[in-house]
């Protein structure tokens, strides 16, 4: 009776131990989320992931939908990326793996206010309420890669247990397929491009794979040249005929400026003409039939901008899509100024999440920003301008920057000041080599005198025009085509450089770039 009693005793310990860890094992991994402070304007939102299996966790990705027109501003102890209302948070590179019955939190502030709270939130491809165990797969192999002048096509081995592949450019994510092939376009060139690929699966996202080294060839394509583009604006200072200007200095391409909203998120040249059937569209028309193209600058330092009018990246992006298909654009600018855009975190964001969509429903198309500095390199805001557009994978092509306006006694030294700062930010933040940071940078200098009286000759542009190209700067403009008529102390005005000069110097030496 004895023995009997202790056998009963012994497979009743067994069945409690299996149910305890079922138990365990049946709480999985969960997510949730918790609006700490909301003051109107912005909210504070926290999230604390929980491994409730026997195991450790190597990793783990939570998704979380927002509300239409609800943005992440700023993110703490976890990596932030979007697409459109979808935010997605992963570790930090120092974070280990996630042991068992342990929490660990992030958390990260959005705008605008009164958040109401998630639409949605995924943990690991699955339920946040639990679930998201599992191992990820491990890094692909055989990564190989055949460029073409614009392109790189790349393939790799299936890895096991993957259901998709990140494959990151240089350090950033471009792609995410889901076969083991991936084309990356737009790109410059003549220019060598590192690449890895990593594997995920509802677990999470595996390790990287070994780098390669890739380079484009000579000539192709209409994106990821040099581009001399000096602005030309339809609606100010005397506009000249563009093909009387392309005839005489041999300039092929122009900015035109702006792009500006004529009311909610609706784009029209100078906010007033329209896309059709303006002065602008004729403008283009001429330049195209003089055997040139150009690139609309999309916003400026004054006016009714896109920006803080369409609600959302995806409504921006329609905006931007419009201008595109108006006149089948090779390139688009962004010229992100003032407190309205380039000091409004949320409107970066909103407008470099709208030129990665931009950049996936037009595959080719270059993006370009462009952006105010200081003596030496970006300013804060310029810095955060580049950082986002790591984080969130915008994959823009030339960042531009506006080395003026500073009472510069030496404009020359203080554009090269800049522009070597640009180099340094870019090269520390997508760990490109000096040259392939100099392939994606631009100048966009002021002709002339400047707002703060600042005097930029006819030589120093020459000298500003060599060290851009020695360097292999990826653009050139000046503001603008409209002023480069002498007048010599004639100020600053809006139809001639306020110095001695012949008609169309600036453009003239702008072409030789």
């Amino acid at each position: 009776m004895k023995r009997i009693t202790l056998a009963i005793a012994a497979v009743t310990a067994v069945v409690i131990a299996l149910l305890t860890a079922q138990a365990a094992n049946a709480a999985g991994v969960t997510a949730s989320f918790t609006k700490v402070s909301d003051w109107g304007s912005g909210f504070e939102g926290k999230v604390t992931v929980t491994n409730g299996t026997t195991s450790s966790l190597s990793t783990w990705s939570v998704a979380l939908d927002f509300p239409s027109g609800y943005s992440v501003s700023s993110t703490w102890d976890a990596i932030h990326t979007s697409s459109g209302q979808t935010h997605t948070f992963t570790p930090p590179s120092w974070a280990g793996p996630l042991a068992p019955g342990a929490t660990v939190s992030f958390g990260f502030n959005g705008s605008p206010g009164n958040f109401p709270g998630l639409a949605a939130c995924r943990l690991n491809g699955g339920s946040c309420s639990g679930g998201g165990g599992g191992t990820v797969p491990g890094a692909p192999t055989g990564l190989s890669g055949t460029a073409s002048g614009t392109s790189v096509n790349l393939s790799w081995s299936a890895a096991s247990g993957a259901t998709s592949y990140n494959v990151y450019r240089n350090g950033t994510k471009v792609g995410s397929p889901t076969g083991t092939s991936y084309t990356d376009s737009g790109l410059s060139a003549n220019t060598s491009y590192s690449y890895q690929v990593s594997a995920s699966n509802s677990a999470g996202e595996g390790a990287k794979s070994s780098s390669i080294s890739v380079t484009t060839g000579t000539g192709g394509g209409n994106t990821g040249t040099k581009r001399a583009a000096p602005y030309l604006y339809m609606g100010w200072g005397d506009p000249p005929n563009p093909a009387t200007v392309m005839n005489a200095t041999g300039i092929k391409w122009f900015t035109m400026a702006f792009i500006l909203s004529s009311g909610g998120c609706n784009p029209a040249w100078d906010g007033s003409r329209p896309l059709q059937g303006s002065a602008d569209a004729t403008a283009i028309s001429q330049i195209r039939a003089a055997g040139g193209d150009i690139v609309p600058s999309i916003g400026g330092w004054s006016g009714n901008k896109l920006g803080p009018n369409c609600s959302t990246p995806e409504a921006l992006a329609g905006a931007y899509q419009q201008v595109i298909n108006a006149y089948g654009l090779k390139a688009i600018d962004v010229d992100i100024e003032n407190s309205d855009e380039f000091e409004n975190e949320a409107v970066q964001d909103r407008i470099l999440n709208a030129l990665k969509i931009v950049k996936q429903n037009n595959p080719g198309i270059q993006t370009i920003l462009t952006f105010g500095t200081s003596t030496t390199g970006p300013t804060y805001y310029g810095n955060r301008l580049i950082d986002r557009s790591k984080e969130l994978g915008a994959n823009i092509d030339i960042f531009t920057l506006m080395p003026f306006d500073f009472g510069s006694s030496n404009i020359y030294n203080d554009t090269v000041g800049a522009s070597t700062g640009l180099n340094n930010k870019l090269k520390s933040t997508f760990g490109w080599s000096t040259a392939e940071a100099y392939a994606h940078q631009g100048i966009s200098g002021m002709n002339g005198l400047s707002d703060q009286q600042e005097m930029t000759t006819t030589a120093t542009w020459q000298n500003i025009t060599n060290w851009a190209k020695s360097n292999g700067l990826g653009r050139l403009a000046f503001w603008s085509v409209n002023r480069d008529r002498g007048c010599a102390g004639g100020g600053v005005v809006s139809n001639c450089s306020g110095i001695a000069q012949g008609d169309w110097d600036f453009t003239r030496i702008t072409a030789g770039f």
